[in-house]
């Protein structure tokens, strides 16, 4: 069964202030978000027709956009029923918000500043990221040959469309490999994160260590994941971790919008068979979101 095209499928789409049919939601291809990256984006989740902290999306879609020296056109409010109306427009209860914002069509050239930003907002059903059947035997991270950059030279705090090249070129590297996703290095050698997730380790006294967010985004499951372990009485520290202490830790797992809590099962030679703090935290972050 072939794919289905995301721009050939039924249902609306939230644009520039109106409700279209989806296969109307269309952009100019000399836009200067598709030339040049001026795009900055956010994966939500919709549990039971309610967005999991809309507003933090929203903030950071901002804050995003101002990185990239553009701001969002309408207010944070406005956005925050624009998500909603479009829920409601498709009949999602469970699914993915998708809320983009890009530089238009007026220039076409490393200068932007007349450009018009627009705004659209989508979402589908999507059931968990990964087989919820087989989501405890853990996925298979490669570590990658790409690094997370330097933030002297990329907006590492952004959640801007330039920053995942990088990320889908360490994708399709792992998955020829035979692996699921990659593991990722910083510049300076450091783990940083999965292509698309952060990523917390278990040590043998049950202590969570997880990178710090200083050159990568500083997601919003990673922060409602350290909350949710410290109101567990579970220590939490964000150090810069090694490469080679990977082999001294007992469990591993990823966090993300897409990913929820995802065990990992491999990461190059290393393994970390899933166990009780894996199956602990799926259980406790589901519980969180449908709360």
């Amino acid at each position: 069964m072939g794919l289905i095209p995301f721009d050939d499928r039924d249902g609306s789409i939230w644009m520039d202030g109106e409700i279209v049919p989806w296969r109307d939601a269309k952009a100019h291809t000399l836009s200067h978000g598709l030339h040049y990256a001026s795009l900055v984006f956010e994966g939500e989740r919709s549990y039971g027709g309610r967005i999991f902290k809309g507003r933090e999306h929203t903030e950071r879609l901002r804050n995003s956009a101002n990185l990239m020296d553009f701001d969002l056109p309408i207010s944070d409010d406005e956005v925050d029923a624009a998500k909603q109306a479009v829920i409601e427009a498709n009949n999602i209860v469970d699914g993915y918000v998708r809320a983009y914002c890009w530089r238009g069509s007026e220039m076409m050239a490393v200068s932007a500043q007349h450009t018009t930003q627009h705004l659209a907002i989508a979402a589908w059903e999507w059931p968990s990221y990964f087989d919820p059947e087989t989501k405890m035997e853990g996925i298979t991270l490669d570590i990658a040959s790409w690094k997370r950059p330097s933030p002297e030279s990329a907006p590492v705090h952004a959640k801007a469309a330039g920053l995942y090249m990088i990320c889908t070129l360490a994708k399709h590297e792992a998955e020829r490999k035979g692996f699921q996703d990659a593991l990722m290095m910083d510049y300076r050698g450091y783990v940083a994160e999965a292509t698309g997730a952060n990523v917390f380790f278990v040590d043998q006294k049950g202590t969570l260590h997880t990178p710090i967010a200083d050159c990568f985004l500083n997601g919003i499951t990673r922060r409602s994941v350290i909350e949710m372990a410290i109101s567990m009485q579970i220590e939490v520290i964000e150090r810069h971790i090694k490469p080679e202490e990977l082999g001294s830790m007992c469990e591993c797992f990823l966090t993300g919008t897409a990913a929820e809590v995802t065990p990992v099962s491999r990461i190059g030679d290393y393994e970390f068979p899933p166990d009780n703090f894996c199956r602990t935290m799926v259980d406790a972050y589901t519980n969180l979101v449908n709360a």
